[in-house]
């Protein structure tokens, strides 16, 4: 069975830098999709109240029968809930949901910065993770200017700056930032929504390493040190999406890689969404 390295994080836990991503998927399915991965060999789920599928991922955890702390579960809290009391709220609402006693990571989802109350959620994770339930507490989609920000007048840097992140949006900058101020960053849509899949750049540098394009473009963020959730509900593809540790890219593979940047973006900009 493969398991995916471990990352250590600034607060001193340790986060799986491969997992699985469950946007969009359905919560009657969740569980069994969640099961199927955990069974495969992933040790990290990530979802969000945004995609109401937090019962059926804490079902699919409590079926797959391992110890709670062999899980690394993270959630997220939705921009409507802003606020210092009313995260805290909303984290009952997820915990309560999910069926656990805690989360591993904690994330602010989007900062809403025309809310301006991204400040005040901040403090209230930095309350939860002064309690204990959440282990360690993050951001996502956030960028360098809202960072500079929660810095300088929160008490804890984030642990975790979880942002779109694939061939065609490379996030230098943002990685730069994350990486002098000893925060992770991690990569949502990190194949594109499936624009990786059939590359044909991708597909001559799996071609030599007898991997699919997919395969390829999450060992790309491997080695640029990134965590990474591929999503998919496809079991072959759940599986598949883990068998990335028995090749490397090379100099020349990474540059090819790098040439796709464009800076595209296939969701919205952090400073419009609200």
């Amino acid at each position: 069975m493969t398991l995916s390295p471990l990352l250590r994080l600034n607060d001193g836990h340790s986060i799986p830098q491969l997992g699985l991503g469950v946007y969009k998927v359905p919560d009657a399915t969740a569980a069994d999709t969640v099961q199927v991965a955990l069974e495969a060999g992933y040790r990290h789920i990530d979802t969000a109240a945004l995609y109401e599928n937090e019962t059926g991922v804490g079902q699919g955890i409590a079926r797959s029968g391992l110890p709670r702390d062999e899980v690394f579960v993270t959630t997220k809290v939705w921009n409507d809930r802003h606020g210092y009391d009313e995260t805290l709220r909303a984290f009952d609402e997820s915990l309560g949901k999910l069926g656990l006693d805690y989360v591993d990571l904690y994330l602010i989802h989007w900062p809403a910065p025309r809310q301006d109350r991204y400040v005040e959620t901040w403090r209230a994770l930095e309350h939860l993770r002064a309690g204990g339930r959440a282990r360690s507490i993050g951001v996502s989609n956030f960028h360098t200017h809202h960072l500079d920000r929660l810095l300088a007048e929160g008490a804890l840097a984030p642990a975790i700056n979880q942002v779109e992140l694939h061939p065609w949006l490379a996030q230098s900058a943002v990685r730069e930032y994350d990486t002098a101020h000893g925060i992770l960053t991690e990569a949502w849509s990190p194949l594109a929504r499936g624009r990786a899949i059939g590359n044909p750049a991708l597909d001559r540098i799996g071609a030599r390493h007898g991997k699919s394009a997919a395969q390829v473009a999450i060992r790309w963020h491997l080695q640029l040190g990134n965590v990474v959730i591929p999503k998919s509900v496809t079991p072959v593809r759940i599986r598949e999406n883990l068998d990335v540790f028995d090749f490397a890219l090379d100099a020349g593979d990474l540059a090819a890689i790098g040439a796709l940047d464009s800076a595209e973006r296939t969701g919205k900009d952090p400073d419009d969404l609200d």
